[in-house]
């Protein structure tokens, strides 16, 4: 078969079946996966060829990439569990309730910043499996949390894990290859320069669209999970999250001009806490009136899954600084660094025994998987628990009944990944080297059909394949590996700068991962909620599609400058669209939020309710709703329109 559209719609059919069934028809992951798997394997086999070896080989390769994942999640659970155990999660909580009780500046803070920092060291869904169960320990909702989480995956994801995306992605992708070696040369330079050339595109792209992201957390928390459903409560605090978001994209840009594709996301994130960290303690830009959730009683149940850590801490927990009750993330913090950047600690973890080689799994050359057991993230949280256990003199009992949820909660995460990942190496697999029909993979089959509409406009369709591929293959990594030299054909082909294409790929690929299911799997397992994939990606898609868009009108006029053309246009569409939404935004009353239990009859109101809400709906652990300033919480903005709260 030889007709691209026909053979790009059925390249199409596994994901489109994983994302009807998911956001469609909300089924759980653990029941959608296996239905993709099977769709893929029918049409790797009679469309692609592929020999039933090859299946079955690029299936135990997902398997033991789906361990490696339920290793993280595994360890994240356990750094969860301990420090609730340990009464460390009580001290953190009124920590951060003593800078602010507001649930937007503390996403902000926890996700946007913290998030970004160990994004920058570690990557590969790390901060998913960080923050939520951090925030969910301060008190959000499970889906809440994992949503913050999910939607910090965008800025910093393109210079994770100390620049993998661009040092390996995009350089393994272009490395070699002929028309990418002329381009080299008639730049002038060699290929790191090329990388840090594309880097730079990239960094500047990501500060351009990803300033509004921290405003667009909170105002999709605010709009999900208030009491009226009001996105404007979330552009209230517009002023804080801009200084949030310039924080660290400046330097992050900075970084990336001066120092190259390393660090951007590291010491952006890094600088961005430090500043607003000290400018927040002291009030600067934080928000007057304090937003918080509904009392936790009237949640609704799928807002929540199995963990609540504030219920299970010891009853007379033993005090704690603040500093020894944060010991552990800077532990991590600091194992991650170390262990990214020093080439000999580096090269130690990844080598020798410490990495077990699957080779040419099932006879099948080419297809193996290594598993780097002490440098995956999970052994870093495990080592972590270990030391814990001595900084806050826990006791047996505790750290046994650590070991138990956590493992308890694994479970929940597995049916899903171990079908997940056998998905996605099919589907990358079965390209030509493990197929008789010749064709190209199901992704680059994709992509060639996406060029073949686009033409000339290929600019601002490129994001857009980048985040399939991450969406696929639920890594930026990855996605550039599979795509970079088709953007960079592509441009040549319609005489268009392709450096800036790559870039532009580089960006959609770290979009894309805000809607990967086996990270949506992983950062919901860490905080004991699954099950709800489809309703998280409905709200992470959102923000994809802002991103994409925004990337490809900026790639557009990059490319062919302002001016009276289809560029410009497409990029004063996509602004317009921006600001219409947000003029909606504010203008909107909110309405009640039908997701929310009644009242109990007898609360007499929000008042009353609060001392029963308590620890799950702020206050850092006491039952007072009572903000910084003396005043009552509330999840409300001001609007004189709508009356006054009959809460």
């Amino acid at each position: 078969m030889d007709n691209l559209a026909v053979l790009s719609l059925l390249a199409l059919a596994p994901i489109l079946t994983v994302g009807v069934l998911l956001a469609g028809l909300r089924w759980p992951a653990k029941r959608a996966m296996p239905v993709g798997f099977v769709v893929v394997v029918l049409v790797a086999f009679f469309v692609w060829d592929m020999s039933p070896t090859a299946i079955a080989a690029s299936a135990v390769q997902g398997l033991l990439v789906a361990l490696t994942l339920l290793y993280i999640v595994f360890g994240a659970l356990l750094l969860l569990e301990t420090l609730t155990k340990s009464g460390a999660m009580a001290t953190i909580r009124a920590g951060f309730t003593s800078i602010s009780p507001d649930r937007r500046v503390q996403a902000i803070i926890v996700g946007w910043l913290f998030g970004s920092f160990i994004e920058g060291a570690s990557g590969f869904g790390t901060p998913a499996a960080v923050v939520a169960p951090l925030l969910l320990a301060l008190g959000f909702p499970a889906m809440a949390a994992v949503m913050v989480g999910l939607i910090i995956q965008s800025t910093p994801v393109s210079f994770g894990a100390v620049g993998t995306p661009i040092l390996v992605g995009v350089n393994g992708g272009l490395a070699g290859a002929g028309p990418v070696e002329d381009r080299i040369a008639e730049l002038g330079t060699d290929l790191p320069g090329f990388l840090e050339r594309i880097g730079l595109q990239v960094a500047l792209l990501h500060a351009t669209i990803g300033t509004l992201i921290p405003l667009i957390l909170a105002c999709m928390l605010t709009g999900f999970f208030g009491e009226r459903k009001r996105f404007a409560d979330g552009l209230a605090v517009a002023p804080f999250a801009l200084f949030a978001a310039f924080s660290m994209t400046v330097p992050y840009v900075l970084v990336a001009w001066l120092l190259g594709p390393e660090f951007p996301s590291l010491l952006g994130g890094l600088t961005g806490l430090v500043i607003v960290m000290f400018a927040s303690s002291r009030g600067f830009l934080v928000p007057k009136q304090v937003w918080d959730f509904p009392p936790r009683q009237r949640w609704a149940h799928h807002w929540m899954g199995s963990l609540v850590p504030e219920d299970e801490e010891p009853v007379a927990a033993r005090k704690m600084s603040i500093w020894l009750a944060w010991t552990p993330y800077v532990v991590v913090a600091a194992l991650l660094v170390l262990t990214r950047t020093i080439d000999p600690v580096t090269e130690f973890l990844t080598t020798g025994w410490r990495v077990v080689n699957v080779e040419n799994i099932l006879g099948v050359e080419g297809i193996s998987q290594a598993l780097q057991v002490v440098y995956l993230p999970g052994f870093l949280f495990i080592v972590t628990c270990l030391l814990t256990y001595g900084l806050h003199r826990m006791r047996g009992p505790e750290i046994a009944a650590s070991w138990k949820v956590a493992g308890g909660q694994l479970a929940g995460a597995a049916v899903a990944l171990l079908f997940a990942l056998p998905l996605v190496r099919v589907f990358i697999n079965s390209g030509e080297t493990y197929n008789e029909s010749g064709l190209t993979s199901m992704p680059l089959t994709l992509a060639e059909g996406a060029a073949s509409i686009a033409g000339d406009a290929w600019p601002a369709f490129a994001p857009w394949i980048g985040a399939l591929g991450a969406f696929v293959a639920g890594s930026n990594t990855v996605s550039n590996l599979m795509f970079s030299l088709f953007q960079f054909s592509t441009a040549e082909q319609i005489g268009v700068t392709p450096e800036t294409v790559v870039a532009t790929q580089a960006v959609g690929g770290a979009a894309g991962n805000m809607i990967t299911v086996h990270n949506i799997v992983a950062a919901s397992a860490t905080v004991g909620l699954v099950g709800r994939e489809g309703d998280l990606i409905r709200k992470t898609i959102l923000p994809t599609i802002y991103y994409c868009l925004l990337a490809g009108g900026l790639s557009l006029v990059t490319i062919y400058g302002f001016g009276a053309n289809v560029s410009t246009l497409w990029l004063a569409l996509v602004l317009a669209g921006v600001v219409g939404l947000v003029l909606a935004m504010r203008r909107a009353p909110g309405k009640p939020n039908d997701e929310l239990e009644p009242a109990p009859a007898a609360a007499g109101g929000r008042g009353s309710a609060a001392g029963a809400g308590g620890r799950g709906s702020g206050g850092g652990g006491s039952g007072s709703r009572a903000g910084r300033d003396g005043r009552p919480h509330t999840d409300l903005g001001p609007d004189p329109a709508s009356g006054p709260d009959e809460r």
